[in-house]
This record gives structure tokens, C-alpha cells and sequence, in this order.
């Protein structure tokens, strides 16, 4: 069990996390356990901020950005509850609550703030560990998906080469073509606004964006005055349906 009266709980040696690690702060009154916690994540590769209370706490994070918050809810002045309900009105940032509080009635207060998990001490390390990257992962941003092919109708475009082809045949591009063909195929179905399009040098206001969508609908469209696939969205800009 990690307890602020156990020395021997922890055993570290002097390794140093990495810069791009995954930063937590500790707040909590009791610098026993502030250290032992510090000293035992920053041993299993986070990097470790710590704070003796809730003000402490809002200072760090006005310099800093961190990964996860670890609260105790026992504090003199500010509990970790209230500094949990504060940091939820502009944050979403993770938090882990810790404390001596074991009862459902404030664990569910605590879950009800927001908080992403609730430990209870004594606790065993491994635990922490567990909970925090469980927590870790569930918070983590899911990766940018890069679009490398679109296919609309009987053509694929692939955004990297800027090759466009109907049926396996390549089809010939200009290079405004090609450049504006990318802008819409990277946000298939959704409206590109006109600015988007423009070529550099050219005022936002100027005809070319439309005499060159003219052009590329001529390659690709069975009916331009009737595209189905670069249509116009009236007044904002253009859209590149995706279809069968």
C-alpha cells in the first residue's frame, strides 16, 4: 500500500522522464505523499508538477499544460471537489481524485463533478498506474485519418500525386486544376468556402475561381450545368460530392 508514513514504498532509481512525456500534477497538502507519488510516476516515465493546493494549483496551470490532474479531495480551504468543479467549466482536462473519502456518496460526487476515476487510500501502486494509464487512454486524441484517394462517380483523385483518373485512364489537369481538386478532395462533402480556391495573388473577389471550376467541371462532369460532383453551394463556395 502507498501510505504517508511508509518510506520503503517506493524505490527509484535516477532516471529522468522524457521531455515529451506525459505530464501530471499532484496536488495535495501532504508533502509526504506528494513526494512519493512524484518520485514513484516520475520513475515509470511521466514527468511529475506538484502542488500544496488549489491556488498553488491554478497558478501552475496558467504557465503550464498538463496531461492529467491528480486531486485530493481533503485540502485545507479548497477541496478537491471545488477545484475539480472549477477547472470543468473551461477544461476537459483528466482528473484522477485521491482520497481518504471512500464512501459511494463522494465518489459519485466526485464522478459527478467530472472527474475521470476516483482511488481511494491507502492504494496500491500498481494500481495508480493502472488507473491513470487506463485514464490516458481513454482521453487520448484518436489520430488524424489522411486521406490519400477519392473516388467520386467513375474517377479517383489522389490528393499526394495529384493524378486524376477515370476508370484506370489518366485524365489531364492543369496545375490550378490539380491545386483545386486537392482543397476540395481533402474535405470530401463538405463546403470549401471560394477563398479557398483562390489562386495565390488573386483577390478573393475575383471570376477566375468560377472560370476554373467551369473548366474542371468540363473534365469530369456528364452535364457541367448540372455537376454532380463540384457543386456550387450559393454564396459560401464549393463542395466535392462523394458518389457511386
Amino acid at each position: 500500500m502507498l501510505e504517508a508514513n511508509s518510506p520503503e514504498t517506493v524505490r527509484v532509481s535516477r532516471k529522468m522522464p522524457a521531455d515529451d512525456a506525459i505530464h501530471l500534477m499532484i496536488v495535495d497538502d501532504d508533502r509526504r505523499i506528494r513526494d512519493l507519488l512524484s518520485r514513484f510516476l516520475s520513475e515509470h516515465g511521466y514527468r511529475v508538477t506538484t502542488a500544496e493546493s488549489a491556488g498553488d494549483a491554478r497558478a501552475r496551470m496558467t504557465g503550464l499544460t498538463f496531461d492529467l490532474l491528480i486531486l485530493d479531495v481533503m485540502m485545507p480551504g479548497e477541496s478537491g471537489f471545488e477545484l475539480a468543479r472549477s477547472v470543468r467549466v473551461d477544461s476537459d482536462v483528466p482528473i484522477l481524485m485521491l482520497t481518504a473519502r471512500s464512501e459511494p456518496g463522494d465518489r459519485i460526487e466526485g464522478l459527478e463533478i467530472g472527474a475521470d476515476d476516483y482511488l481511494a487510500k491507502p492504494f496500491e501502486p500498481r494500481e495508480l498506474l493502472l488507473r491513470i494509464g487506463n485514464i490516458i487512454k481513454r482521453s487520448a486524441t484518436p489520430p488524424t485519418q489522411v486521406i490519400e484517394n477519392v473516388r467520386f462517380g467513375p474517377f479517383m483523385f489522389h490528393l499526394e500525386r495529384g493524378e486524376l483518373t477515370r476508370e484506370g485512364e489518366p485524365v489531364r489537369l492543369t496545375d490550378r486544376e490539380r491545386d483545386m481538386l486537392r482543397v476540395l478532395s481533402a474535405r470530401p462533402g463538405d463546403t470549401v468556402p471560394r477563398q479557398a480556391l483562390v489562386a495565390p495573388g488573386v483577390a478573393a473577389g475575383d471570376r477566375a475561381v468560377d472560370v476554373q471550376v467551369n473548366r474542371l467541371r468540363r473534365k469530369i462532369e456528364r452535364d457541367p450545368a448540372n455537376p454532380a460532383y463540384v457543386q456550387t453551394v450559393r454564396g459560401v463556395g464549393y463542395r466535392l460530392v462523394v458518389a457511386p
